[in-house]
């Protein structure tokens, strides 16, 4: 326990005694199932970059033994011992998965001259790391096949440490994917990726000490990797169901999983082998509709239908299911019946939530009365560890509603520093509200305590007093959530008021992901950064043409706003830029200044001045903004 954190309160603790009491602990399969097929753990578990920086280090979680003490909600306490198993196992014969080594699992499929890796973690030092650890005990096997299952960073960006663009280049490593998967993988780390990487901070608990009073772990893995994150775009799309591909003679049937929980997402089954690949849509938790670090809303309905089609077409002949994340599910029987519950849970949220809506219900009330049956809340499989029952549905009304709900005293309400003002002053001051919410915090009414203090707070906030007792409150809050994306992030919000802000630590936006961005979507990602107000009395043309591709855009700011067009244009541009597509998308990185467009052997012809004019008006993204103070 650090100096300033408290322990449990007795209503926490009284909480912490009901869930051992009341859920079936006895159950062991699951510990049994994680530990089943492990050949070896990599020991010492840490990793570390080529200057030394540990990027990975699974035995920080070794005071995950016994007992859950009250300051860990004991359903998420079972959780993270289980994420925590680290090593090689045997899925099968020819199949195996490095597991505890990242945020997912790398798995390897044994071909006839090489092996086939399956999402490649997030880093390439723990890409590798793991790969050697496969190398060591099943033999110097080339890398003779990538597959990516979805477009979110944790499944591809260790690529470079099990592989070569050279290799793929050459044709020796074939890379597939989903449609659609570079777009999205792309997209997501660029476009909001800075306000992304900020949340992500939180919802990893990057920042906070490893132990009962901070981080145990975030319910789908322990937490993400720090290191290199790289991109290598696929070379064969998989584009429809039931399509099959050979690699390296391991025949691989697809499944196409699109907007279930990646917009790009596919499952794998291997007829040989008897084995399904559920990449991340069916997991042992329930998973995000809406992730807390930020996305478009997942589609429940989509995913529910996408289960019951991968037991249709592969129940029968699958004896094993494996996932990207967590321990695999033995036994045909077991498989359709893990696959089914996941099913039914997906589907009950998404019907049930329309059900109300369709009686006037709101998000949040939805989100407070809505309970699962008997049948699923006792499934361990279901829990929401990861995800929640509670902010799914919300995400859920969003997906259908919107932010509005209706009511038109909240159309137009105060933002959070206005209102904390007015809550404050009608509350009879600052000292008042901390006195009547310090009352709050000792009968155990903590999402009230944390509801007032934050007004408090955006209100004032250099109010010591306040910040103390709204950090405590967030504390107790983590202490209590059975979900681990929320105990990191209100432990991290406890962090930040105690100790300032701690902002990103780990930034997906790498480069290798921003030189796929296309050419259109590097343009998109220069207009996001234009201040508008700045540039209302702009006006500049800017000719993009690219040579290798024989293209053409011509870029116009004005009135604030950054278009671009692939028509001809009748009149010359301000300035133009020639280059390659490869060496436009540097420019992401290199920047539009003379340096910049000299080092990515960019030509400039006309006013180059219009260049100037055009990043003195762009205003990047803040990789530290506040989260818990205004």
């Amino acid at each position: 326990m650090t100096p300033t954190s408290q322990g449990a309160q007795s209503s926490i603790a009284r909480q912490q005694a009901d869930l051992r009491d009341r859920l079936p602990f006895s159950d062991r399969q699951d510990f049994e199932d994680a530990a089943r097929g492990l050949i070896a753990r990599r020991v010492p578990s840490a990793v570390t970059s080529e200057d030394g920086r540990v990027v990975w280090d699974n035995d920080t979680y070794a005071f995950l033994k016994g007992e859950a003490p009250d300051t860990v909600n004991p359903s998420l306490w079972r959780q993270s011992q289980l994420v925590a198993e680290q090593g090689l196992f045997e899925v099968v014969e020819g199949i195996y998965q490095v597991r505890g080594l990242d945020l997912s699992n790398i798995t390897f499929v044994e071909g006839t001259t090489g092996v086939i890796v399956i999402d490649p973690l997030i880093s390439t030092e723990t890409a590798a790391a793991a790969l050697a650890l496969y190398r060591e005990h099943r033999g110097e096997r080339p890398v003779t096949g990538i597959v990516y299952t979805h477009s979110h960073v944790d499944h591809f960006g260790g690529v470079k440490g099990v592989t070569t663009q050279e290799d793929v280049d050459a044709g020796h490593v074939p890379v597939l994917a989903p449609e659609g998967f570079t777009e999205h993988a792309v997209a997501e780390n660029v476009y909001a990726g800075t306000a992304m990487g900020r949340r992500a901070a939180y919802m990893y608990g990057a920042a906070l000490a490893r132990g009962p009073q901070g981080a145990v772990g975030a319910g789908l893995g322990q937490t993400t990797s720090t290191g290199t994150v790289t991109l290598i775009p696929p070379t064969l799309e998989i584009t429809a169901t039931g399509q099959e591909e050979t690699v390296d003679g391991v025949r691989m049937v697809f499944q196409m999983a699109p907007n279930t929980e990646a917009p790009a997402e596919l499952l794998i089954h291997f007829p040989d082998f008897r084995a399904l690949c559920t990449a991340e849509d069916a997991t042992h938790t329930l998973h995000n509709l809406l992730t807390l670090r930020g996305a478009v809303v997942r589609d429940p309905h989509a995913w529910s239908h996408a289960l019951t089609e991968a037991v249709d077409l592969f129940g029968e002949t699958t004896d094993v299911a494996f996932a990207s994340h967590h321990w695999p599910t033995w036994g045909k029987e077991r498989v359709v019946a893990f696959l089914e519950i996941q099913r039914d849970l997906y589907g009950y949220l998404h019907d049930q939530s329309l059900r109300l809506i369709n009686k006037g219900w709101t998000g949040t009330e939805i989100a407070e009365y809505l309970k699962l049956p008997p049948a699923l809340e006792n499934a361990w499989n279901t829990h929401g560890y990861y995800g929640s029952v509670s902010h799914n549905l919300k995400a859920l009304y969003q997906r259908y509603m919107g932010w509005f709900d209706g009511n038109p005293a909240h159309l137009w309400q105060h933002p959070p520093v206005e209102a904390g003002r007015r809550y404050v002053e009608f509350m009879g001051g600052a000292d008042a509200v901390v006195d009547k919410a310090r009352g709050s915090f000792e009968a155990g009414d903590f999402r009230w305590a944390a509801e007032v203090l934050s007004h408090v707070v955006f209100a004032q906030p250099d109010h010591a007093a306040a910040r103390e007792l709204l950090a405590d409150t967030f504390e107790q809050l983590g202490y209590g959530a059975e979900n681990g994306t929320w105990r990191n992030f209100y432990l991290s919000g406890t962090t930040e008021l105690r100790e300032g802000q701690f902002g990103t630590p780990t930034v997906t936006a790498s480069a290798d992901i921003v030189a796929n961005l296309t050419p259109t979507m590097l343009f998109d990602a220069i207009s996001i950064q234009v201040d508008g107000p700045k540039a209302w009395d702009e006006d500049l043309t800017i000719d993009v043409h690219l040579t290798d591709a024989d293209e053409r855009y011509r870029l116009r700011l004005v009135n604030g706003v950054l278009s671009y067009t692939a028509a001809s244009q009748k009149t010359a541009a301000d300035v133009t830029l020639t280059s390659t597509v490869r060496a436009l998308s540097e420019l992401a990185v290199t920047g539009l200044t003379p340096e910049g467009l000299d080092r990515a052997g960019v030509q400039v012809e006309g006013d180059a001045s219009a260049l100037h004019r055009l990043t003195a008006v762009l205003d990047p993204g803040d990789q530290d903004f506040p989260i818990v103070t205004p």
